[in-house]
């Protein structure tokens, strides 16, 4: 049986924006956290999840729009397999900006995003975009730098955070461990693909999305799978019946099991 959080949304609706947001958020945490008494993490401003010793893997979670990063937190507490042991993890938080979709107001935002709900067809605001890449991209350096290998990088995002791991991804000038996108979509033009590095379409993708997302509508997932493969990019793409705009236990399962498959003894 699937166990559906309740939801980490862009917006419940464009005309209650914030309030049911921050709500909702709250309950999806209480949940996994009672879900997963055990294995609860204290909460910190900073959490990088390392075990002592060298770390050998890195895991980047991007939040929603209007969330923080140390209120997702908790979802590293479902990776319970060993080889997670020496990961790092981080949850950094967007910078506060002007949203269009929800009326100008300021909020937590990688990028502007014109329109809700987004559909395969909806606006992107690509400089935004490119701008929020730049940033991600000085995440990955500077793990890189500290001795883990890219391909035990790997970058995971929900919704806004979806669209911004895939930009991201497929513009780094290096091969990464993987790409989870859950709940997201494809924030420029097919125009962008010119611009891939090639060693970044060797970086393989999961896709997760929910087939009765009222906020990211599920054609906006589908969309995904053509533009990698267009790209020469190797997706693997999960739609699960019933799950609106929120992340499932068995999704995040799902996502332990394929990032453990593609872990590399090479850092070690």
């Amino acid at each position: 049986m699937r166990v559906a959080f309740k939801p980490l949304t862009i917006s419940d609706s464009i005309i209650r924006p914030i309030a049911v947001l921050t709500i909702s958020v709250g309950i999806t945490l209480l949940f996994i956290l009672l879900s997963y008494p055990e294995k609860n993490p204290t909460l910190h401003p900073n959490p990088t999840g390392m075990a002592s010793g060298r770390t050998r893997s890195f895991i980047l979670w991007l939040h929603g729009l209007g969330d923080s990063g140390p209120a997702n937190e908790p979802i590293k507490s479902l990776f319970t397999s060993p080889e997670f042991n020496s990961t790092k993890w981080s949850f950094p938080s967007a910078p506060h900006n002007r949203v269009t979709c929800n009326y100008g107001m300021v909020m937590p935002s990688w990028f502007d995003i014109p329109e809700i709900p987004v559909t395969a067809h909806s606006p992107n605001d690509e400089a935004s975009v490119l701008k929020a890449v730049k940033n991600v991209h000085a995440m990955i350096d500077k793990e890189i730098a500290a001795g883990i290998s890219p391909e035990n990088i790997f970058i995971c995002g929900f919704s806004q955070g979806g669209a911004l791991t895939l930009a991201s991804v497929l513009l780094y000038p290096k091969t990464l461990g993987g790409g989870a996108v859950f709940s997201g979509w494809v924030p420029f033009n097919h125009s962008m693909i010119e611009q891939f590095p090639e060693d970044a379409k060797k970086t393989p993708f999961l896709w997760s999305h929910g087939i009765s997302d009222p906020t990211v509508l599920f054609e906006a997932g589908q969309a995904g799978p053509p533009f990698l493969e267009k790209a020469g990019v190797t997706c693997e793409f999960k739609a699960y019946p019933g799950l609106g705009h929120s992340i499932s236990n068995e999704e995040l399962k799902n996502l332990e099991s394929w990032i453990k498959s593609r872990l590399r003894s090479s850092s070690s």
